[in-house]
């Protein structure tokens, strides 16, 4: 484990993990649960850095059966998704404390109040990302990954932005 950045606290049985414990990715993704002969196996808890986790039965290092809940605490249900489908666009905390009133302002993101993104950047998602270098960087300002063009141009088309840019109606009268 020193050689991927990872940590183990927990049961051992002969030289394996196994038993209950705790185990720390270098990403900061941590299993809470069960183990056996070094994997995850039987219940156990992926808790993700940004507040979401991933509740699973395990066997032999594969979820068979579990259930992820968003940080806001939204539930994914496979069979009868109504979050953010063709029919309602809604962001889970609009649908849990309803839309607010024309003219107070459009929620552009689940988050209340809204990531605060670097001027002339992105919001991507799992980061912030610079269109001038390339580069994403986690929301603690650490490196995650250069884009490709793929990324780059989906980035561009589809992100939220850093700054504010009129995109309606230009009068060619002066004012």
């Amino acid at each position: 484990m020193e050689y991927t950045g990872s940590q183990y606290d927990g049961d051992y049985r002969n030289g394996r993990m196994e038993g209950k414990g705790t185990y720390n990715f270098p990403t900061e993704t941590k299993y809470e649960g069960d183990m056996k002969d070094g994997m995850f196996h039987g219940k156990g808890t992926l808790f993700f850095p940004n507040g979401s986790k991933y509740e699973a039965t395990w066997e032999n290092g594969i979820a068979v059966q579990g259930e992820y809940t968003f940080a806001d605490g939204l539930e994914y249900r496979e069979d009868g998704w109504q979050y953010c489908d063709g029919y309602d666009r809604r962001f889970f905390t609009e649908t849990c404390g309803g839309l607010k009133p024309a003219g107070v302002g459009s929620q552009l993101t689940n988050r209340v109040p809204p990531r605060e993104i670097p001027a002339g950047c992105y919001d991507c998602g799992d980061g912030f990302y610079n269109p001038q270098t390339r580069v994403v960087i986690d929301y603690d300002h650490k490196f995650l990954r250069n884009a490709d063009d793929d990324e780059h141009e989906w980035i561009e088309r589809t992100c939220r932005k850093g700054w504010d840019e009129y995109v309606g109606f230009k009068s060619k009268i002066p004012v």
